[in-house]
Formats: C-alpha cells, sequence, structure tokens
C-alpha cells in the first residue's frame, strides 16, 4: 500500500490512454409508477396534497398522544435532512465522461433488476395477502376483541392492510437504499481524484441519506397505523378496545416487512455474489487480470450487484429489524401494563417510537460530525477512514446514552414503582454496550489490522486448502465472544427488569421481559448511523471500480482501494450488529407469540416442554430448517456463478481482442444471465422459510386434536421457532464472519503482503474469498432475516395453531 501524500490528496499523474472498453447499455431510466405520478403533478398541486396529508397525520396523532406528535415532528424534520444530504451528494460533480457512462450502465443494471425482482415479490405478496384474509374471516378471536365488538372481518382486513402497508414500505426502503447508491458510487469515485476525505465524506453522506429515511419510515409507518387504528376504533372509549391490546393488531406490518426483506436479501444476495464469484474465477484466477478490470465480461454484473444485494436489499433488511423489534415490544409493553394495572400504559407501549425517535436525531448529528477535511490533529501521511467513522460512532454512542436515559424518565416513570425508569434506563445501557461490543468483535475478527485477519492470509502462503482450513476454523471461532455477549445481555436486563419494582395483582415481578425489550432498543437505538456505515461499504466498492474500469491513475485506484478495504469491515461489522439485535429482537418475538397464544387461547401459555416428544421434534425440525435453507441458498450462488463463468469463458474464446482491447465485452449477457438466475433461485428458498412454520404447526395441531392435546401445535412451532433461532444466529455468525475475513484476508496481501498481487498465496487467498462470497452476502444475511420472518409468521399465524 502507498503510504504517502499520494493517497491522502491523489495526484492526477498522466497514464497510458490504452484504448477503453466501455459498456454501452444505456436505456430509459426507471423510477417506481408513485414517483412518476409525482413528478407528473403540479408543484401546488403536490404541495395542497402534502398539506393535507401532514394534516390528517397530525391530527391523528394529537387525537391520540402526544407522544406521536413529537414521533411524527421527528420524523418528517429527518426526512427534510435526509433531502438536504441527498441534494448536497448529487451537487458533487460525477467526473469525466467515461465515469459517467460506467455508473450509467450500473444505474440501469440495478433498476432493471430491482423492477423485475420486486414485481416477482409484490405479486408473492398479493397472494400470500389474500391466503392471510381467508385464515383470518375463520379464525377465533381474543375474549378482549370479542368485547370491543371487532368481528372477524374487521380483524382481517386491518392484519391484510398492515401486512401491505409494512410490504410496500419495506420495499420503498429496499429501493432509496439502492437509488442512493447508483447516484453517489460515480461521485465517490470523482472526489476520490481529490482527496481520500472527500470521498469519504460523500459515500457517508449518501449512506446517510438512506439511513434516514429507512428508520424514519419504519417508525412513522407504525406511528401512523397505530394512530389510525387508535382513532377509528375508539380505543379506550367505553365498550371498545383497550389499548393494551391495540398492538397485536400491527404484527401483519412486521410479517409484511419480515416477507419483502427475506426474498430482496434471497434475490439480491444470489444475484452480487453469483456474478462476483463467476466473475473472480475466470478474471482473476484464469485470465490473471486485475479485479473490475473492463476486460472482464461480468464486471458491470458485479458492480450491479453491489447495490441490488448490498444497499437495496440490507435497507430491506435493517427496515424490517427496526419494525419486529418495535411491534414486539409495543406488545410486551401493553402486555406488562396491563397486568401490573397502571393507570396511563401509552408511555410504556410508544417507548419503542420515541426511542428511534431520538436514534433519528443522534445519528444525523454523528453523520454531519464526518468533515470534508482532515483532522489538523492527525500526523500520520494517510488518514485510517475507520479511525473516522469510529469517532462518529462513539459520539452516536454518547448521545444515545443521554437520550436513552431521558426517554425512560420520561416515559416509563410510574408511580407504582418510582424507581423502575432507572432499571429500564440501565438496560437501554446493557443494550447499547452489547452493541459496541459486538461492533468491536466483528472489527476485531475480519480487519486485517488483527491477528486473525493476517493469520488467515499467513495461511494462504502454503496453499488453497490451508486458506479454506483457517478461514472456517476463524468463522467457528468467531461465534464464541458473541454468543457470551448475547448471553450476558438478556439475563442482565432480564434481571434488571424483574427486580425494577412492578408486579401483578399477585404480587409477582413483571417487568422481566419488557427489560430484555428495553435492551434490545438499546442495541438499536444507532441504527440509522449502523446503516451509514453499512451502506458506506458497497458504495465505496462501486466506487473503486468505477475507477478501476476508467483506467484512472494507480494513485486513486489507491484511495478507492483503502476505502473498500474499510468498507469490507463495516459490512462486517455491521452484519454482526444485526445478528446481535436479531436474537434479542426474536427474543421478545417468541415472547410475544406466547401472549398471543394466551390471549387466544385464554389459558396461561408461559413455558414449553422439550421433554415431549412432538414438541423436541419441532426443535428438530426447526434446526434442519437453517441447515437447509443455508444449503440451498449457497446451492442457488453456485449454480449461478457456474453459468457466469461459462459464459466469460465463452466470450473470452470466441473474442480474443477483448484482452487487448481490440473486441468489447458483451457485459448486458451477463447481467440478463445473473438477473434471470437470481429471481429463479430466490423462489425455493424463499417459499421454504414461509412454508415450513405453516405446515409444522397445522399437522402438529391436528395431531394433537386426536391425542387430546389442545395446544400441542402452538407448541411445538414456539419450540421450532426457540431452536431455529438458536442455530440461525450461530449459522450466520459463522457464515458472516469467516466470508468477511476470507475477503480482507485477500485485500491484505494485496497492500503488498505475503508477494502481493499475482502472488501464490493471492491466488489462494482469491480461492477463500470466492468460497466467503455466498457465505457472508448471501446465506449469512438472508438467515437472520429468516429468524425474525419466523418469528412474525408464528406471531400472523398464532390462531391457526390453536
Amino acid at each position: 500500500m502507498m503510504m504517502d501524500e499520494d493517497i491522502e490528496q491523489a495526484s492526477l499523474m498522466s497514464f497510458n490512454d490504452r484504448p477503453r472498453a466501455f459498456p454501452s447499455m444505456r436505456s430509459k431510466t426507471y423510477s417506481p409508477l408513485i414517483f412518476r405520478i409525482i413528478r407528473k403533478l403540479n408543484v401546488r398541486v403536490l404541495s395542497i396534497i402534502l398539506l393535507f396529508c401532514f394534516g390528517a397525520i397530525f391530527y391523528m396523532g394529537a387525537s391520540t398522544s402526544p407522544i406521536i406528535v413529537f414521533v411524527f415532528t421527528v420524523c418528517i424534520i429527518s426526512f427534510l435532512l435526509s433531502i438536504y444530504l441527498t441534494k448536497w451528494v448529487l451537487a458533487k460533480d460525477e467526473g469525466p465522461p467515461e465515469m459517467v457512462e460506467i455508473s450509467d450502465a450500473i444505474r440501469d443494471g440495478a433498476e432493471g433488476f430491482f423492477r423485475t425482482q420486486y414485481s416477482t415479490i409484490s405479486k408473492m405478496a398479493i397472494l400470500l395477502a389474500f391466503v392471510i384474509l381467508c385464515i383470518y374471516l375463520f379464525r377465533n378471536l381474543t375474549p378482549q376483541q370479542e368485547a370491543a365488538g371487532l368481528g372477524r372481518a374487521m380483524s382481517a382486513y386491518i392484519t391484510v392492510a398492515a401486512f401491505l402497508l409494512g410490504a410496500l414500505c419495506s420495499g420503498v426502503a429496499g429501493y432509496v437504499g439502492m437509488w442512493v447508491s447508483v447516484r453517489a458510487n460515480v461521485r465517490v469515485s470523482s472526489a476520490a481524484r481529490r482527496s481520500a476525505r472527500e470521498a469519504l465524506q460523500i459515500a457517508v453522506r449518501a449512506g446517510g441519506f438512506s439511513a434516514l429515511v429507512v428508520v424514519g419510515m419504519a417508525v412513522i409507518g407504525i406511528a401512523i397505523l397505530y394512530s389510525t387504528f387508535y382513532v377509528w376504533l375508539g380505543v379506550d372509549t367505553p365498550g371498545s378496545m383497550n389499548v393494551t391490546d391495540l398492538p397485536l393488531l400491527l404484527v401483519g406490518y412486521g410479517f409484511g416487512a419480515s416477507f419483502v426483506a427475506l426474498f430482496a436479501q434471497l434475490g439480491g444476495g444470489i444475484y452480487t455474489k453469483g456474478a462476483d464469484v463467476g466473475a473472480d474465477l475466470v478474471g482473476k484466477v484464469e485470465q490473471g487480470i486485475p479485479e473490475d478490470d473492463p476486460r472482464n465480461p461480468a464486471v458491470i454484473a458485479d458492480l450491479v450487484g453491489d447495490n441490488v444485494g448490498d444497499c437495496a436489499a440490507r435497507g430491506a433488511d435493517l427496515f424490517e429489524s427496526i419494525a419486529a423489534e418495535i411491534i414486539s415490544a409495543m406488545i410486551l409493553g401493553g402486555t406488562m401494563a396491563k397486568k401490573c394495572k397502571i393507570e396511563d400504559p401509552s408511555g410504556f407501549i410508544l417507548f419503542p417510537l420515541v426511542v428511534h425517535s431520538f436514534d433519528l436525531i443522534i445519528s444525523s448529528i454523528g453523520i454531519l460530525s464526518i468533515k470534508g477535511t482532515r483532522d489538523a490533529s492527525v500526523k500520520s501521511p494517510v488518514e485510517d477512514p475507520m479511525a473516522v467513522l469510529q469517532k462518529g460512532y462513539s459520539l452516536t454512542i454518547i448521545l444515545a446514552v443521554l437520550t436513552f436515559g431521558a426517554s425512560t424518565r420520561w416515559l416509563l416513570y410510574t408511580e407504582q414503582a418510582p424507581s423502575a425508569w432507572f432499571n429500564f434506563a440501565l438496560c437501554g445501557l446493557v443494550g447499547i454496550i452489547t452493541a459496541y461490543i459486538f461492533v468491536w468483535i466483528s472489527k476485531y475478527y475480519t480487519d486485517y489490522k488483527h491477528e486473525p485477519v493476517r493469520t488467515l492470509a499467513l495461511a494462504s502462503s502454503t496453499g488453497h486448502g490451508t486458506n479454506i482450513i483457517a478461514g472456517v476454523s476463524l468463522g467457528l471461532e468467531s461465534t464464541a465472544l458473541p454468543v457470551l455477549t448475547i448471553s450476558v445481555a438478556i439475563i442482565s436486563a432480564y434481571w434488571l427488569g424483574n427486580t425494577s419494582g412492578l408486579v401483578d395483582e399477585n404480587g409477582i415481578p413483571t417487568g422481566g421481559l419488557f427489560g430484555t425489550a428495553v435492551a434490545t432498543m438499546g442495541m438499536l437505538s444507532t441504527a440509522a448511523y449502523v446503516l451509514t456505515m453499512d451502506m458506506f461499504g458497497p458504495i465505496a466498492d462501486n466506487a473503486g471500480g468505477i475507477v478501476e474500469m476508467s483506467q484512472q491513475p494507480e494513485s486513486v485506484r489507491e484511495i478507492t482501494d483503502l476505502l473498500d478495504a474499510v468498507g469490507n469491515t463495516t459490512k462486517a461489522t455491521t452484519k454482526g450488529f444485526a445478528i446481535g439485535s436479531a436474537a434479542l429482537a426474536s427474543f421478545l418475538l417468541f415472547s410475544a407469540y406466547m401472549d398471543e397464544v394466551s390471549a387466544f387461547a385464554n389459558v396461561s401459555f408461559k413455558e414449553v416442554d422439550i421433554a415431549i416428544p412432538e414438541v423436541f421434534v419441532g426443535g428438530l425440525l426447526g434446526s434442519m430448517l437453517i441447515f437447509l435453507f443455508s444449503a440451498w441458498a449457497c446451492a442457488a450462488v453456485g449454480r449461478t456463478a457456474q453459468e457466469v463463468v461459462n459464459e466469460v469463458r465463452r466470450q473470452f474464446i470466441e473474442r480474443p481482442g477483448i484482452m487487448t482491447y481490440k473486441e468489447k465485452p458483451d457485459y448486458s449477457r451477463c447481467v440478463a444471465i445473473v438477473a434471470s438466475a437470481a429471481l429463479r433461485e430466490m423462489i425455493k428458498p424463499g417459499v421454504l422459510a414461509i412454508a415450513s412454520p405453516i405446515v409444522v404447526g397445522l399437522v402438529f395441531r391436528i395431531l394433537g386434536y386426536y391425542t387430546g392435546q389442545p395446544l400441542l401445535g402452538a407448541k411445538v412451532v414456539a419450540s421450532m421457532l426457540m431452536f431455529a433461532t438458536v442455530c440461525g444466529i450461530l449459522m450466520a455468525l459463522f457464515l458472516n464472519t469467516a466470508g468477511g475475513a476470507w475477503d480482507n484476508a485477500k485485500k491484505y496481501i494485496e497492500t503488498g503482503a505475503l508477494g502481493g498481487k499475482g502472488s501464490e498465496a493471492h491466488k489462494a487467498a482469491v480461492t477463500g474469498d470466492t468460497v466467503g462470497d455466498p457465505f457472508k452476502d448471501t446465506a449469512g444475511p438472508s438467515i437472520h432475516v429468516l429468524i425474525k420472518m419466523l418469528a412474525t409468521i408464528t406471531l400472523v399465524m398464532a390462531p391457526v395453531f390453536l
């Protein structure tokens, strides 16, 4: 790695003006229908519509609670800030024409795949919504719903509407993530010609735009649903529904978000890694050309994959994580408030919305704290981008601690237990510390500044096999510290909640589960900044590809390589963060599921006995589901990569002039192959994930009916969910960390260590990176979405299992 001023202040030195191979794939720019309609509206008409919508939203908020008004206000301000960030990023120059042409090709490929993928997902969502409608029209109601006069038809329409809204918002979150990345990449490339700090700032602010929109949409979507149902159903008026039962009507929203996130992650992951593996195997290993070389026919498909897999899918993923955590915490808060007979339970129910409103505020401060010029206190010739991002994260963490404490005092103070709010504030602190530890652990195991990745790189010097062995062992070892951290967090938060002083009418402590909910909120209280770091990775990766394809000076590529290596680490750390939050959120959803079964069955359902053979079998099926799903996801990448390899080999054979720049590769052919394969391959594992809990629950419900065990279906599904969560967490940790470590071991060697690019160690590292690609970007991220989707689908389908 060049360790001088050229890295920080790029030198625009002359370079050989070789004939370039640039794609010509520009087609009509795609925008979703809703955006096309908005653009055609007259400005005055649009302003009137927006004012009417805002007025209606604030009217419902004011009719519900002042807390909801606060949430609406913060979300709208965050949307305005995201517009500012968008304009700031788009005002930056796009660089020379060759950069713009490549960026346009990437944008077209990403938008084309997004349109086709989400068209397929929307059709499946509508079909599933019809199934949910039919089930809810014939299901039982809770005694509370019957007393409130909420009929089956009304319950069915509410759940379906919530499901479709959750799916729509999740899709928009994915589109927002992709929209900004395909426009920011070329601007980061252009900025890298001037300085590393400017390129870093553009990438961070572009990721910040997406993060603020995603988190804001998750919060405001649930707040609008809550206030709409509150006003429409006349909650807390005589003869109507109690406010503590209202959160159960929101579970459809979480299921819709999970449904879209799973298919977005699967399809995007198969696309990006199928193209990446195919491009690397033929380009790097067989032809010996650099990564993102314009002579590689699969290079555009690879760069498109960064956007649809890492940006669009991750946006939908985090949207779903926040939505599921908020809804489950609202359910548990309502349940606890009812048991404790708290006079005004709204604070306990709406607390998650306020926490994430403050998340938008503090993450915005963290994003804006990253400036475009170097810190004068930094004396080294090269400023570490990870250190800059870490400073922003540390500032966000400090602000999170302060705002979380204020939120607990504001909303969780009750005369029945005056000190309870302090215990819950400590629960939040446990969650915040857990998040920080998770980020540090992931960074330790995936950053090449630390021993594990350097040891893995050293193993590459003795061959491909030792590289694979070292990578697998590193991934297996990396599960230990996160599991210990999660274990301590759950027990600590549960104990703090249980000793808060909140008791039911029998004097039994009831705050334990809500304490774990508060810890989960603490862990996700910096979610917007974490998503910003996550989005930074693929934007930097794309920028490096554009620089390589446009054949910029080596000093510019040095900058983008440095940003790309940091981006790999941030992606790995945010995946670790997502797994940790998924573990806690799944525990909450599991507890909420047991509360819901109790409500529908009108009997206590607090324990699941795995000594019962059928219940133990449910656990085995849950564990099997994780392994089978992972196998199918990895196999899908393998089959897609084989198609890409065959196509790239064919082009090199039939067009020998590609290697001498005399013939241009057919980039569009590889894009078409990968897009078609990703859409085809995502169906099977996705259907497996959705159908498994429903089929298992129905089969054991029937078996329980004939054997005199009325709750057997619900118990077996609970066991399945419990075991799937445990196995899924371990599997996702292993896959994500091993894949990230393999990738950065390769990056470390490419800095010049152990022989540098083209050495035998580098070839072995490329093999390891290729093996790790489907681990870290397809199977791993899809699993932590899967375990949350299993939890939300069991919540929605709970009456079916009784």
